[in-house]
């Protein structure tokens, strides 16, 4: 016997008028019934219920059967049928055949109604039992397809829980490195204005020191340098900041998505654990015919793939991210350190050459002013000399004098004479050469004057140029910042 489905009616089931003074009031069946049947009607043939005693009642007629006499007993003239002798003409409604006949056919339409009557409280007893064989399935199946529901909620949330986990530790890490990299940043304004400050302080330098040398190159270097790190720090800080607000976005996708499938889960859950001996159950007319559902499994699961997709996505993005961080980090500390090298390496060459330049200049101002002195020294013996030329010339120019006064023939140019001219005209020369000498000797000075002049100013700039290359640029320079602060911990 099959007992799916829905079994068709018996054809011989008709069902026949019932007088409705056999059937019982409604009021004696409302308060059974307090709106708890469902909505939609019923068909005919279900809206009784299956036993017939429930509205109909069992009619006991018990005949006597008495004399004419005896039930006529009583009556009066005047009550009493007419007499037949009283008729005018005898007339017979109905056979005796045709009394049979009725009695037979009445018994027959009787044992027909009580057959069809039987077979179908038979067929309605099997109709109950596959209803409620189907209902029960249709009820394990939905119960089982709840179930298998719930499991794939709960695969989905353990797999939004996991990846949220991991986008979240992934975040928390973007972050850190953001603030790594923001304090980085911030570590490179100070090279920056030590670099300025140097080219500032170098333009201090008097005179010859004055030049575009390596160290000022190398200043200049560092300063590009510098700025160029902290270009690609911010263009990469930038990226970060974006990167982050991807990574929100995509986290707070999965945190909707979880709570929407918490939800879901709770109430698939309840659902699957309802009985019909279950609290809390009732008729809700009508929930049938409305279809609020906005997706099917297919796109469902493919919702929540595509967000944990992207939140995959948006995480390995953020990881390379951070190692592209973490590389400029170290790239950018490394070349600002090869350049900061450089510069104290220029400035300590430039710092030697200045130094000894300043020895050099003190050692030619030691021999120029010793060579003064030397000068000096001569200048006065020169003089002295030409005072000593005087008193010969005043005495051979005497003689000469003296001798033109000798008389007459006494004029001689003799040996003497020649001699003493002679000897005026050598005190001349000599006293001639020696002026001469004492100018020569005079401009000497001057040259040594205005060379220790020079000597002394450029002494003074070049311990000028010591001053601010080693004091102040080298002094300011010992305050870099460590690798460890390049990178940004």
């Amino acid at each position: 016997m099959e007992l799916v489905g829905s079994p068709l009616m018996a054809t011989y089931a008709h069902p026949r008028s019932t007088p409705n003074k056999f059937l019982p009031a409604i009021s004696t069946m409302a308060s059974s019934y307090k709106n708890r049947f469902p909505y939609y009607p019923l068909p005919q043939s279900f809206s009784l219920p299956w036993m017939p005693s429930t509205y109909y009642k069992t009619a006991a007629i018990n005949p006597t059967l008495a004399p004419f006499s005896r039930s006529s007993q009583g009556l009066t003239t005047s009550k009493t049928l007419p007499f037949i002798s009283n008729r005018t003409t005898l007339f017979t409604r109905y056979t005796p055949d045709d009394w049979y006949r009725s009695n037979l056919t009445n018994y027959k339409e009787s044992e027909t109604s009580r057959q069809n009557s039987e077979r179908l409280r038979v067929d309605t007893s099997i109709m109950i039992q596959d209803k409620y064989q189907q209902t029960k399935k249709t009820q394990i199946e939905s119960t089982k397809n709840l179930g298998e529901r719930v499991n794939d909620i709960g695969f989905w949330k353990s797999e939004l829980c996991h990846e949220l986990d991991e986008m979240i530790g992934e975040t928390n890490a973007l972050t850190d490195m953001k603030k790594r990299l923001e304090r980085a940043l911030a570590e490179t304004e100070a090279p920056l204005q030590v670099a300025q400050e140097c080219l500032l302080h170098r333009e201090k330098r008097i005179d010859i020191d004055l030049v575009h040398d390596d160290v000022e190159k190398q200043l200049f270097m560092e300063v590009d340098v510098i700025r160029s790190c902290q270009e690609r720090m911010q263009q990469y800080l930038d990226k970060a900041k974006a990167q982050l607000t991807l990574n929100r976005a995509a986290e707070h996708e999965m945190e909707k998505d979880l709570a929407n499938k918490q939800a879901a889960h709770r109430i698939d859950n309840k659902c699957h654990h309802l009985r019909n001996t279950s609290d809390g159950i009732s008729y809700y007319r009508g929930v049938e015919r409305v279809d609020a559902t906005i997706s099917v499994p297919e796109s469902w699961a493919k919702f929540t793939d595509n967000n944990i997709l992207r939140s995959q996505s948006e995480r390995a993005a953020s990881a390379k991210l951070r190692d592209s961080i973490e590389n400029l980090l170290v790239l950018t500390a490394n070349e600002m350190w090869r350049q900061f090298n450089r510069v104290n390496v220029a400035f300590t060459n430039r710092i030697a050459e200045t130094a000894d330049a300043k020895s050099k200049i003190q050692t030619h101002l030691a021999k120029t002013l010793q060579e003064i002195f030397q000068i000096e020294m001569n200048i006065e013996a020169i003089q002295k000399a030409i005072r000593d030329k005087v008193p010969p010339l005043k005495v051979a120019q005497t003689r000469l004098d003296e001798r033109t006064r000798r008389p007459n023939v006494e004029l001689c140019r003799d040996p003497a004479q020649i001699r003493l001219v002679n000897e005026v005209h050598e005190i001349d020369e000599t006293i001639q050469s020696l002026q001469q000498r004492l100018r020569d000797s005079e401009e000497a000075l001057q040259m040594l004057v205005h060379a220790k002049s020079v000597l002394e100013h450029d002494l003074s700039v070049k311990a000028n140029t010591l001053f601010l290359d080693q004091e102040k640029c080298m002094g300011m320079r010992k305050t870099f910042p460590s690798t460890v602060r390049l990178v940004g911990y």
